[in-house]
């Protein structure tokens, strides 16, 4: 097999993976492996060219790109719907404990989730806070609110 062709499978794979993550990390590595692949149809021998070129792309976009997306973010009008989260309701799909975190679905979403009291299944809470991947919750309509 050629290694445009590798270049191009791995450009695009990294691609696919990136629209399943939607991070931007994924991307530039994606558009890295491409421009390697139209690097390696010019120079088809020079592996190390391929290579360098599709990192250096890489590193490029994501150094470069970052305060872009920075700026992006900070503008006006900008709403993460992660960040929506914090306020609306769900329902505990798995108990949890202190430092022990279970399974909450908040609409139709089911999300990691901590809380400071012990949550049994079908208790309905409330979104508090959120991190990366876990939401931080607490009961909802008891004392606590």
């Amino acid at each position: 097999m050629e290694w445009w062709a590798i270049w191009l499978i791995v450009g695009g794979a990294l691609l696919i993976a990136e629209m399943l993550t939607l991070t931007f990390y994924l991307l530039w590595l994606g558009i890295g492996a491409v421009i390697a692949a139209a690097v390696a149809l010019i120079f088809p021998e020079w592996f190390m060219v391929h290579a360098l070129t599709g990192g250096v792309v890489a590193l490029a976009l994501t150094i470069f790109t970052k305060p872009l997306t920075r700026r992006f973010r900070e503008s006006k009008g900008y709403r993460d719907a992660i960040n929506e989260l914090v306020g609306k309701t769900g329902i505990v799909m798995e108990e949890i404990s202190p430092g022990n975190p279970g399974i909450v679905k908040v609409g139709n979403e089911s999300w990691s989730a901590i809380s400071i009291d012990t949550l049994s299944k079908d208790d309905p809470i409330r979104v508090i806070s959120r991190g990366t991947t876990v939401l931080e919750v607490q009961k909802w309509g008891g004392s606590s609110e």
